[in-house]
C-alpha cells in the first residue's frame, strides 16, 4: 500500500524528479565557517553579577530545568537574544 502524500510533497517529489535540485559545493568550508561564528558568539570570557528577585530566580531557574539546561546558560542565551535583536515578546 502506497502512503498518501501531501500537495508540498507531491510538488517536492516532482521537483527532485526534473532535477531542480543541485548538490552544493564547499559544505566542508561552510560548515566550518560558521562553526568559528558560533564558537565566538557563546565565547564566555566575561563575568557579570546581578541582583535579582528570589521569585525571579525560582522561575528562572524552573524554565531552565523544563528545558533541560543550567540556568546560567539560560541566562546568558536569553541576554545574547535580546542584545542581537533575536528576542521576541509573547502577546500575554
Amino acid at each position: 500500500m502506497m502512503a498518501k502524500l501531501s500537495r508540498e510533497e507531491r510538488d517536492l517529489a516532482t521537483s527532485v524528479e526534473r532535477g531542480d535540485w543541485k548538490s552544493v559545493t564547499g559544505v566542508k568550508g561552510e560548515r566550518s565557517r560558521y562553526q568559528r561564528y558560533a564558537r565566538a558568539t557563546f565565547k564566555k570570557d566575561r563575568r557579570v553579577n546581578i541582583r535579582i528577585s528570589g521569585k525571579d530566580l525560582e522561575a528562572l531557574q524552573k524554565r531552565a530545568l523544563e528545558e533541560g539546561i543550567p540556568y546560567q546558560t539560560l541566562i546568558a542565551s536569553l541576554l545574547h537574544k535580546y542584545v542581537s535583536g533575536r528576542l521576541v515578546e509573547r502577546a500575554a
